[in-house]
């Protein structure tokens, strides 16, 4: 480690070892044009009863689902689910200080799958704004194993929220493109160049033998995070992920030009991406 962390605009790109709510709280407004998280999707969640009670609540200060305050909507979801209660009184301060360090022209990347995703939507319009709500992305992928007593869940949603709809930068030209499903539907010429992608992407997982693999067990492919990272920032922005995980988000960053901040608590995690920024201009540091 080399110190204690202090974010400036003109610091290094930097990777801190610690809770990643006070060093949110430390960071200035407005720090960052992008933020992508990769938070614990919450598999172990243990559900009490399937029914819900609605509690409205007139101190309420944010407007949520169905002009329903935000603590009502909390109400509602942890009702039936105590590890659920768990986790949300985890993410939602985090997710509070996300929207606070989002440049005006910035957007939020939530990345989960069909366990909270739902739960995660209302959240975020009450703390965004429901017009704050860009897309939701499927990533859609094929491998794992295979049920037979239902229909195998093959996929993750990514949830797109940007700080103000009316300002918030997107360049679809700077994405990867994609080949035609029916190339013989369209001319020769875009073929060659290919289709700008939808919000379905069809993009493997993290081979276990392949260049890619850390070793890290909740790796993405560096080619979500590129695609993700061209679109919402520019050349020298700064992009934040404090579930920085195996570092992908750095290393991402760091190919297309952009600055960055990754934290962890993890030990492991905090290994792996001292291995793979260790031929990197990237600063560490104890949180």
């Amino acid at each position: 480690m080399t110190g204690e962390f202090s974010w400036a605009p003109d610091g290094p790109n930097a990777v801190i070892h610690g809770d990643n709510l006070p060093v949110l709280r430390s960071l200035p407004d407005a720090s960052f044009q992008l933020i992508y998280l990769d938070p614990p999707f919450n598999t172990g969640r243990k559900q009490l009863r399937q029914t819900t009670k609605s509690v409205r609540s007139e101190s309420g200060t944010r407007i949520g689902f169905k002009g329903q305050t935000y603590e009502t909507v909390r109400g509602v979801v942890t009702s039936y689910d105590d590890a659920f209660e768990d986790y949300w009184e985890f993410l939602e301060p985090r997710l509070e200080e996300a929207w606070r360090l989002l440049d005006a022209t910035g957007t939020l990347y939530l990345h989960l799958d069909y366990r909270e995703v739902h739960y995660a939507k209302v959240l975020l319009d009450a703390l965004f704004g429901r017009e704050c709500f860009l897309n939701e992305i499927i990533w859609a992928y094929d491998y794992g194993a295979r049920s037979k007593s239902r229909w195998p869940s093959k996929h993750d949603t990514i949830l797109v929220y940007v700080k103000d709809p009316r300002r918030y930068h997107f360049d679809s030209e700077e994405v990867d493109r994609e080949p035609y499903m029916a190339p013989g539907l369209v001319t020769p010429e875009k073929v060659a160049r290919g289709k700008l992608p939808t919000d379905v992407w069809w993009h493997t997982i993290v081979s276990p033998n392949g260049h890619e693999k850390t070793g890290y067990p909740t790796q993405k492919p560096l080619g979500i995070l590129r695609r993700v990272i061209a679109a919402s920032s520019r050349p020298g922005d700064w992009v934040l992920d404090f579930f920085g995980g195996s570092g992908t988000t750095g290393a991402a960053a760091m190919s297309l030009g952009r600055r960055f901040v990754l934290v962890d608590q993890n030990p492991e995690a905090i290994a792996t991406m001292r291995r793979r920024f260790a031929d990197a201009d990237v600063a560490f540091y104890a949180g």
